[in-house]
């Protein structure tokens, strides 16, 4: 199958002409619980996990990023289905229960009496032991004067300071972006941060990333960023072309 390239097809026909094992890593948000339009297209889950599973290589990830609507005052728990479906169904192990958490988000509806989202799960599926782990690395930093929020008896509140002291840790599995809402054409555009740090965290240089369902290209985009190859897919032609357009110009 020919690599850096975006087939404009069902993922199911893509993953048909894969061999087994090919796939060192899968980063993708399915088009979950009608929460935006994509076009009127829909998705088989189940096919789709089950192939997942199939073109994976052993020690290889699937990074599945999902969310519930809410209806009728409860949460819809399409991600917890799809979750036990990956692992009881399909044989991959729940590597981690990562959390996306959005800097800046849309506020709730009061009709919905609950607090507004500002987060997405990013489940990380590995088939057996992970084979990569290149950990994202952040600052460790040095706490002084107090917490932030600390009221003293004269009611003064006495602030952190915080301090970068210049060793490294490994990140949390909370990672924390802004939401970007620049008109791409497209409802759900990833942060491309997000999928840079997939890509580093559980695939190599040269590693084949694969995404499903493609969307606006941003895991095509970063792959190439970090010297991976590519393959996508993706039903609207639309989307292709829009991806295909942020790759060139990347």
């Amino acid at each position: 199958m020919e690599q850096n390239k975006i087939y404009n097809e069902d993922c199911l026909d893509t993953m048909n002409r894969m061999e087994d094992n090919c796939i060192d890593l899968t980063v993708t948000s399915p088009p979950y619980d009608n929460l935006r339009d994509y076009k009127g297209y829909t998705f088989d889950f189940e096919s789709i996990a089950k192939e997942l599973f199939r073109v994976t290589k052993d020690g290889g990830v699937v990074v599945w990023v999902v969310g519930d609507t809410t209806k009728n005052f409860c949460e819809s728990l399409s991600s917890f289905r799809q979750a036990t479906y990956f692992v009881k169904e399909c044989g991959f192990k729940l590597l981690d229960t990562m959390i996306y958490y959005k800097q800046n988000y849309a506020p709730a509806y009061p009709t919905l009496r609950r607090y507004a989202n500002q987060f997405e799960y990013m489940f990380i599926f590995s088939k057996g032991r992970p084979s990569t782990f290149n950990p994202v690395m952040v600052d460790k930093v040095e706490n002084r004067n107090g917490w932030s929020g600390f009221r003293q008896k004269d009611g003064s509140v006495k602030r952190k300071i915080v301090k970068t002291i210049g060793d490294k840790k490994q990140a949390s599995n909370v990672w924390s972006y802004p939401v970007g809402f620049k008109n791409l054409g497209h409802p759900a555009v990833f942060p491309e941060q997000l999928a840079n740090d997939h890509i580093i965290s559980w695939s190599n240089e040269n590693d084949i990333v694969y995404d499903p369902f493609m969307g606006s290209g941003t895991t095509a985009k970063m792959a190439l960023k970090n010297n991976r190859k590519y393959i996508g897919s993706e039903l609207s032609k639309e989307y292709c072309d829009i991806a295909e357009q942020r790759i060139k110009n990347s």
